[in-house]
């Protein structure tokens, strides 16, 4: 195998292991809450423990951290946004219909490809935008909230705007080459730990002292921030040697994860529209990516 192709397999292996961890990361998240805890204290306590992992295993890359450009700094607020909401969401939410949402995210990578990557939009790309918006119409038309196609909660509006986010973030991956993987990632955890600290008030939460966490409950946030060290890494290599279409498709793995891991953890089933609006959702990531290939 030539070292293009093992680069090309590393790549697309951290992408679908980081769909897996995210297919899977909702369940422990909601045992936090089940046990008292928020999704905003959780998740702050999680990507702080992230850090203090990561700075051990990684040492003296981290030490640089104060030399960054400032353009690091958007990059940590959006995926900070992306990170968060998708954790509010999938506690709080249904686990498909939240994942569904965020799964228009290929659309919304493939009109910032376009408009910020000077990627071409051809045909296949311009089916893809079409079948998503059908699909998100069957899927959330709902004739009790006035026959419009909206999300009908809370928890799948900021499943949408993870989506959106998740997106944006792809795509400013690929867009800061300069930025190192460890500095990239670094920003990603504090981003998140710095928009939990800004949804406090506004949750009307709080952040509880680390000594009123018992031993299994330090034991399940450990267990989350190294699935996160390791899908954080895994995706961002695999963002950035991978095209932003290309990558959105392959994170639909996730949606199989979720799937299975749904009905056998909490027991939720789909309607039928969903799964119709859910199908065409997924044919439109699909389009996306071969309108990519057409292309290239």
């Amino acid at each position: 195998m030539s070292n293009a192709n093992n680069k090309n397999f590393f790549a697309v292996f951290g992408l679908l292991f980081g769909a897996f961890c995210w297919g899977i990361i909702w369940y422990p998240y909601r045992l936090m809450s089940e046990a008292g805890v928020s999704g905003v204290a959780s998740s702050f306590y999680t990507y702080a423990l992230a850090i203090v992992f990561a700075s051990v295993l990684l040492g003296k890359h981290w030490r640089g951290a104060a030399k960054l450009p400032l353009s690091i700094v958007w990059l940590g607020v959006v995926a900070g946004w992306t990170n968060l909401s998708y954790v509010l969401a999938i506690i709080d939410g249904e686990v498909m219909r939240v994942m569904l949402l965020f799964y228009l995210s290929p659309i919304w990578t493939l009109i910032l490809a376009h408009f910020w990557l000077k990627e071409k939009t051809r045909f296949t790309g311009y089916i893809a935008i079409v079948a998503s918006l059908v699909g998100a119409f069957i899927m959330l038309y709902d004739v009790k909230f006035g026959g419009l196609p909206l999300p009908r909660n809370m928890p799948e509006w900021l499943a949408l705007s993870s989506g959106i986010g998740f997106s944006l973030t792809n795509v400013i991956t690929r867009k800061s080459s300069h930025l190192t993987l460890v500095a990239k990632s670094y920003a990603i955890w504090i981003g998140v730990m710095m928009v939990a600290l800004l949804f406090v008030p506004i949750m009307q939460t709080n952040i509880p002292s680390p000594t009123v966490f018992t031993l299994t409950e330090w034991a399940v946030m450990s267990l989350i921030a190294l699935l996160l060290i390791a899908a954080t890494f895994f995706v961002q290599y695999g963002v950035a040697k991978i095209e932003a279409t290309r990558a959105s498709v392959l994170f639909l793995f996730e949606l199989v994860v979720a799937a299975v891991a749904s009905y056998y953890l909490a027991h939720e089933t789909m309607e039928l529209n969903e799964w119709l609006g859910g199908s065409l959702i997924v044919i439109a990531a699909i389009f996306a990516a071969i309108q990519h290939q057409d292309a290239v």
